[in-house]
Formats: C-alpha cells, structure tokens, sequence
C-alpha cells in the first residue's frame, strides 16, 4: 500500500493511487469492475497528474467530477481545485469514497461533495462548479456532456476522457468526415479541442482501444431567435440521412423538400450541401427561418 500521508508544502507531490491500492480498494468492497457501467479504473498517477494539468483547475475553482470510482482522479482534483462534487451512479463505489479521501486526504475531506446519482438526472448539486473533470463511458459521454452544460452554466471550462473516437467525433470541425451530432450539439455550448490520447495499460481492467482528452471552453450560443431545442431538432434532421443533401434530408423537419429549400436559402445555406459542411450558426439561422415562416 502507498503511504497515504499528505506530501508537507515543498515536497514531492501527494501520493496518488497506483495499481496495487485500485486492486485491494476494489477487493475491500467486492467490487469487480462492470462493462455495464463501462467502468475503467485509472492505476497510473502520473496520467491522473496529466489529466489535471490538461484541464486546466484552479486553486479557487469548484470541480463536477462525474464517475469518480475508486477516487483516483479525486484525489488529483483535490490536489488542484478549492472542493470537488463527485456525481457517482454505483451505491457502492459512493460509499467507499468519503472514506478513502479522509484517509489520503484528511485536509481536503471537507472540500469534497459526493452526490449518489445518474449524471443524466442531475439538476442541482451542493456547490456550483467551474469546471468539469471526468473519466466517461462511451456509451454515455455525449450525452452527459450535454446534459452537464445545459444545465450548469456556472461551468465555463474542462476535460473528459471518454473512448478515443467519440473525443475526435466531440472536437471535429464542419467538413471532417466525422462531423456530426456531437460534434455540432457541443460547439453550440463551448468551443472543444482534441487534448491528448491515453492508452489502455493505465486502467484496470484495461479497456480494447485507448482513450482520447477533449477540453472545451464554455462560450456563448450563436445569436439567434431560435430556441436551442429548434437548433438541435435541424441538427437531428440534417445527420439522420447525412448521405443526402440539406434540402432532401430537412424535407420532414420543414413539411416539405420546397419549405426546407426556402428556409435554407433565407438562411443562407446552399440547399444542395450536406449537413457535415455547416457549422452551429448556420444550423441556428435555419431555424430561425423556419421559426420565422411560422409567427
């Protein structure tokens, strides 16, 4: 076991866990790590000290740390931020957590908030975050990111780790072949950027393909008279048939191949292109002339 004993100001860093304190932690709790749940535990400190570095936290700042686990991420966040409110969806996990931040972070355990919850159900938390750190599940990362920055505002900056794909499909940029939803629905909240690649021997169990850091930074929504569910329902008809042009693919959405050509037209957007050349405001101004059409 690694000595948990904060590190005196001037010294080696705090220890973080290492491979062997996520094995016994997860055996005191019986806890096997689940596909279900697509839980990877981080066992390299130095890549938890990388990933805190790369987001950017600040010693004044509330963190949202979404799936913490076992802790290894908290204790760097911790380390970095003025408290920390960890969302953790696993009874058991949550329990163990306050627990182990007393013992390898006795100064810091009141700075930190756990809320036993599904981040996709979350509205209101015990502190009001500035930034966002987590470790996501492929299968749920968009639209936790999603949900997290409609609802919270107060969080203007962050980094998630989540499978090495979906970081390039959230950071790409109209005309990318991978350019689509995500990638569309994020840029409407913040302005995302491929950070870094992690590879799979720093979990555990370690996942079949490596993992990507995307940081973003909050900004604010095109302008327009559109509501952000009008923008996102034009997004959602423009990708559901990529392969077809703007005017085929919002044919339903406006009523009509016509309709949707005028309001393509009024917003400036050549009909014959495809969704994936685009960018948010242009799918804004769209709405707006659909929006418009219908006062």
């Amino acid at each position: 076991m690694t000595d948990p004993t904060p590190s005196a100001p001037g010294t080696a860093p705090a220890p973080l866990f290492g491979a062997s304190d996520i094995r016994r932690l997860a055996e005191e709790i019986g806890v096997r790590p689940t596909k279900t749940l697509g839980q990877n535990f981080v066992i390299d400190g130095n890549t938890i000290r990388r990933i805190v570095a790369a987001a950017g936290v600040g010693p004044e700042e509330t963190v949202l740390e979404v799936g913490p686990g076992l802790g290894s991420l908290t204790l760097g966040l911790l380390d970095a931020a003025k408290s920390v409110v960890a969302v953790e969806i696993d009874p058991v996990l949550a329990a163990k957590l306050p627990e182990t931040v007393r013992q390898w972070r006795p100064d810091a355990a009141g700075d930190f908030h756990l809320v036993l919850a599904d981040a996709m159900k979350v509205t209101e938390l015990p502190a009001e975050p500035a930034a966002l750190v987590a470790n996501l599940p492929y299968n749920v990362a968009v639209p936790v990111v999603l949900h997290l920055l409609q609802h919270f505002p107060s969080i203007r900056h962050g980094l998630v780790m989540v499978q090495d794909e979906v970081a390039d499909r959230l950071a790409a940029g109209p005309g990318s072949k991978i350019y689509g939803v995500p990638s569309v629905k994020a840029a409407w909240y913040s302005s995302m950027r491929k950070a870094g690649v992690i590879g799979m021997n720093v979990f555990w169990p370690a996942p079949k393909i490596q993992s990507g850091l995307v940081a973003f930074t909050r900004r604010e929504p095109p302008a327009t008279t559109a509501s952000r569910e009008q923008v996102f329902a034009v997004i959602d008809a423009a990708f559901a048939q990529r392969r077809k042009t703007l005017r085929a693919a919002l044919a339903g959405w406006a009523g009509s191949a016509a309709e949707a050509e005028r309001c393509l037209v009024a917003a400036g957007v050549d009909p014959t292109a495809r969704g994936e050349v685009i960018d948010i405001a242009a799918f804004a101004r769209i709405a707006e002339a659909r929006q418009a059409a219908d006062a």
